[in-house]
């Protein structure tokens, strides 16, 4: 691990602070100054800052199913809910885990449901949250009103909103008898851009939720509950863009909102 990850990791400071630390001769490892933000930390290395020995937390990757009217920040000025707030409070009872800075991946609004992930590991947070990496989400959403056809097609095809050009990945109703619910698969990672593509065909969404998040799903998590991921799962996104591994998405699948456990497909 580089030196200025295994620092900011260790919860001492970010990694940019990290990088100052290091340059100012404060950081040692084996008794040795280091100067190089990059210094590979093998594992049997002690490193320390002033002179304190320092250790990374162990890194937690975590999925839960977010109910409505939680904030998705670590904390909040205004002592809302917060995402964090479900969480912590049995994390730290689990023998070995310690009290890991948890924070989520993304964001989702307060009225949106649905999955989000959690974890300390910056380096899979950057991957999953930067736009070059196309990270697809799918969503089932209630609409105030029936949506037709040739909008869904607008909306394919691409529209121009105040921060530019959008457009979804895919796009289709998910109940053929009511035309006001639709499952929406896009990769953009904007504020509120789903709710923003329908206000801007004059459609405003009552309903949102994340049912799947870069080939992670629900299945077998309620609403308000988390799990850990897999080491699967962990490695599956870990490689989601690297080019020498396959990756297979699942199945363009959705679940009818309010979980009555219906499957319908994508057009």
């Amino acid at each position: 691990m580089r030196l200025n990850q295994y620092i900011a990791h260790s919860g001492i400071c970010s990694r940019r602070e990290a990088d100052v630390i290091i340059k100012d001769g404060r950081v040692s490892v084996n008794g040795k100054v280091i100067d190089a933000p990059g210094y590979q930390v093998l594992d049997n290395d002690q490193v320390t800052v002033d002179k304190k020995k320092i250790k990374p937390e162990k890194y937690v990757y975590i999925l839960l199913n977010k109910p409505k009217d939680y904030i998705t920040t670590t904390s909040d000025e205004k002592d809302r809910k917060t995402v964090v707030d479900i969480i912590l409070p049995k994390l730290n009872e689990i023998p070995g885990i310690g009290k890991p800075r948890i924070y989520p991946v993304g964001r989702l609004d307060r009225n949106t449901t649905g999955l989000l992930l959690l974890t300390n590991d910056g380096d899979l947070t950057q991957q999953l949250t930067h736009p070059k990496y196309n990270i697809e989400k799918i969503y089932a959403a209630e609409l105030s009103a029936p949506i037709s056809i040739e909008d869904m097609e607008m909306l394919a095809e691409g529209i121009e909103l105040e921060d530019g050009f959008i457009k979804v990945d895919d796009i289709a109703y998910s109940d053929p008898r009511d035309k006001s619910k639709v499952g929406v698969a896009i990769h953009s990672g904007r504020n509120r851009i789903v709710r923003r593509l329908f206000e801007h065909i004059g459609n405003q969404v009552r309903y949102l939720d994340r049912i799947v998040f870069a080939g992670l799903t629900k299945k077998n998590l309620p609403r308000g509950s988390w799990r850990f991921l897999t080491e699967e799962e962990v490695l599956r996104l870990k490689n989601l863009n690297n080019p020498n591994k396959k990756f297979i998405p699942p199945s363009k699948t959705f679940k009818k909102n309010r979980d009555d456990g219906k499957i319908y497909r994508f057009r």
